[in-house]
């Protein structure tokens, strides 16, 4: 009997149940402040974690006003402060993410990553994506990039939409506000949409080496296929896709349906991996590592290594921080899945 493969799930995910999902992933579920390890050779580490709990001991319940000053009162409310901790990959921004949406005690919160949340908008649309998420005391934002110039409008609108409203937003990226959509786009024609986005937060810098391959071996060497097809076997409900196959089927699915995917795969296993042929497949391969490693769902592979995923051109690109990350995350992936089985 056959492996299961990824090919031949077709998620579907309901408005309600988009809503329902924007909590952290299982991966974040029980991380906290204080389970985070600041390394002592980086003290912006430290700071961050600092600046994350200031920023959550400042979300309270929503403000109510009495009869009188809603009357008479002209006053516009300043909009909710955000927090934005820019950084390289590996340094444990998500985990400080998860933590502030852990320490804001108030249950009208959401979490999601910037895909999911632009995905949400184009489900609910605009405006009652707006209602729904104003009620909210904060909005945390993983992995947010502006990629397209749709991107930056939509973006733009909403955040300042929710943080006039009071919504306080906490975002994570490998790039500064003011940097966003750098070599991607002709961002030059949206600086004012950026700046504007850029003055609603305040920027905490988290620097320090991937935390992922701290003193630890690389990634498995990729195995055979007959490798594959064992492992496979030894593990029931684990998954085994052909890569170019695999390519075909991401570019039928929304990223916001890949979580979806792999959401109870005990294991993904590819065979014939090689280097993606454009940008469009190479960015999708970093949406599903992002969902993989989400859910710590180990990855075992043939043919070429995970380093060659991404080409040395791609590597020199307006996405190089998203294509290292998702490197970083697939092998970190690969090595649990070594481990498992004794290689």
């Amino acid at each position: 009997m056959s492996a299961p493969r990824l090919v031949d799930r077709h998620p579907e995910i309901e408005a309600a149940e988009l809503v329902a999902a924007l909590v952290p992933p299982p991966r974040f579920v029980d991380v906290r402040f204080d389970t985070y390890v600041p390394n002592p050779a980086e003290p912006t580490q430290a700071a961050a974690v600092a600046a994350g709990q200031r920023f959550a001991s400042g979300i309270g319940p929503v403000a109510t006003q009495g009869l009188f000053n809603r009357i008479f009162s002209k006053r516009v409310p300043d909009p909710a402060p955000g927090l934005y901790l820019d950084g390289g990959f590996g340094v444990g921004k998500t985990h400080l993410l998860a933590s502030v949406w852990h320490a804001v005690p108030s249950v009208e919160k959401s979490y999601g990553t910037f895909v999911e949340i632009t995905h949400l908008v184009g489900a609910l649309g605009f405006a009652e994506a707006v209602r729904r998420l104003s009620t909210h005391r904060l909005l945390a934002i993983d992995e947010f990039e502006l990629d397209d110039p749709g991107d930056t409008t939509l973006v733009t609108r909403l955040l300042t939409e929710l943080t006039d409203a009071g919504v306080h937003v906490a975002a994570t990226s490998n790039t500064l506000p003011d940097k966003l959509g750098e070599g991607r786009f002709a961002a030059d024609d949206f600086i004012r949409e950026i700046r504007a986005l850029s003055a609603r937060f305040t920027v905490v810098r988290v620097d320090g080496p991937d935390y992922r391959h701290r003193g630890l071996p690389d990634a498995p060497d990729p195995l055979t296929d007959a490798e594959i097809d064992a492992r496979a076997a030894a593990v029931p409900g684990s998954t085994v896709d052909d890569f170019d196959e695999l390519c075909a089927h991401l570019a039928k699915l929304h990223p916001s349906r890949y979580g979806k995917l792999v959401s109870d795969v005990p294991a993904v296993h590819i065979k014939g991996l090689h280097a993606v042929p454009d940008q469009d497949v190479a960015l999708r391969m970093v949406a599903l590592a992002d969902r993989l490693y989400d859910r710590a769902v180990p990855v075992a592979v043939s043919g070429d290594s995970l380093s060659s995923l991404y080409t040395d051109e791609m590597l020199r690109g307006g996405y190089r921080k998203k294509y290292l990350r998702s490197i970083s995350r697939l092998t970190a992936l690969a090595r649990d899945a070594g481990t498992a089985f004794g290689r």
